[in-house]
């Protein structure tokens, strides 16, 4: 399996994005942020459509889009009244702007398909490259802002209370998370990025009891599930999509199970 350079590529790719993923999901789960994800993921569609449209990379389309809807999106989301409202609008306007840059640029069926549901085959070293620049700089910002990130996150009376500066830090986590969407769509796919972006790190709140804890659980069910998934696909041919969702919302129902027989 790992003769041949596209796998190479994609269990690199994959493991630096189940990290990130793993790292910045425990904090989407704790700001309750993932619709937010599921609509950033959408974006990124439109984003990669964008890109083939004008003669940018897909992952560059769904930086670009990305990052600068990310904050938009989460300004406009700030008051729970409207926020359902706000995100449903703006998912629904970037999926149609995807669709009519897809027709636009000419491109067939499998390119569409590529961008939705993502496409090992179609990492090349350039983009492993990109991606693993692009994750690390996640993770050094991510270090940076922890300790503040942290208390805003899992306690923002407190936060608050000891002034921390929660614009700032919301706008910047963000612009991370737009950056982790982007990087991990190119495994799993615009659609089921927010997969990897929640489910592990769900299951990790029922595992650990520190946060430091769920980043580490996180993390392992990530590479477990993208490790097994591209392992999966490479042995039967199906899609590897298919195969890290059902792994990542088995291991999200064991920890469910594993929670109840712990109260009982």
């Amino acid at each position: 399996m790992f003769s041949f350079d596209f796998m190479r590529n994609a269990y690199l790719a994959s493991t630096m994005i189940a990290i990130v993923c793993g790292f910045i999901g425990v904090f989407v789960v704790a700001r309750n942020m993932s619709f937010l994800t599921h609509t950033l993921s959408e974006i990124g569609f439109a984003g990669a459509a964008f890109g083939m449209f004008v003669g940018l990379t897909p992952l560059n389309g769904m930086l670009l889009f990305t990052m600068v809807s990310s904050v938009l999106v989460g300004r406009m989301s700030t008051k729970a009244a409207r926020r359902e409202d706000s995100i449903s609008a703006i998912s629904g306007l970037f999926i149609g702007l995807g669709v009519l840059f897809l027709a636009l640029s000419n491109k067939s069926a499998s390119y569409a398909t590529n961008i939705l549901f993502g496409s090992v085959v179609g990492i090349s070293q350039a983009d492993v490259y990109q991606m693993v620049v692009l994750a690390v700089i996640v993770l050094i910002i991510l270090f940076l802002i922890y300790r503040s990130l942290k208390f805003d996150s899992f306690d923002p009376v407190g936060a608050k209370a000891q002034h921390v500066k929660s614009g700032l830090i919301s706008v910047v986590f963000l612009l991370l998370l737009a950056l982790s969407v982007s990087v991990a769509a190119q495994i799993v796919g615009s659609l089921l990025i927010f997969i990897l972006l929640t489910l592990p790190a769900a299951s990790a709140k029922y595992f650990a009891h520190s946060v430091s804890g769920m980043i580490v659980v996180a993390i392992l069910c990530g590479l477990i599930g993208v490790w097994g998934g591209l392992y999966l696909g490479y042995v039967t041919n199906l899609p590897v999509s298919f195969f890290i969702a059902t792994i990542e919302c088995g291991l999200y129902f064991t920890a469910l199970g594993y929670n109840y027989l712990r109260e009982r």
